[in-house]
């Protein structure tokens, strides 16, 4: 049993055209946004992990938040680009009361379909 498919001679392919997506119209679109961290100074031994979980919670920010062994703290930040906007000037000026902090390094704030976390929570 062979069975054979012959093309008609008179098919021609058609031209599909698209309308190309642009990274603003899909970041608008989006609601949830994640960026990496990392807070510069006397960070450590100063309850700065416990005090972002805390602010994290309190503004609906879902990640995590690290000791490094270079004496920062690094993590990741999920949620709406007011919570992030406002999360991360609170990385950058305020931190837990005992902390001083030098200075906070972001990543590209980028788009995401879904959030990755449930919670905010320190690695150890």
């Amino acid at each position: 049993m062979s069975s054979q498919i012959t093309k008609s001679k008179s098919t021609t392919p058609k031209l599909v055209r698209s309308s190309p997506k642009t990274v603003q119209k899909d970041a608008v679109e989006a609601k949830v946004f994640c960026c990496q961290f990392e807070v510069f100074g006397r960070v450590q031994g100063v309850f700065f992990r416990k005090h972002t979980q805390k602010k994290a919670k309190e503004l609906g920010i879902t990640g995590w938040c690290m000791n490094t062994t270079r004496g920062t703290v690094q993590g990741m930040l999920e949620g709406s680009l007011d919570q992030m906007t406002d999360m991360k000037y609170w990385l950058q000026h305020k931190g837990s009361p005992r902390s001083v902090i030098e200075k906070a390094v972001f990543s590209e704030v980028e788009p995401l379909p879904i959030n990755n976390f449930k919670m905010f929570s320190i690695r150890r």
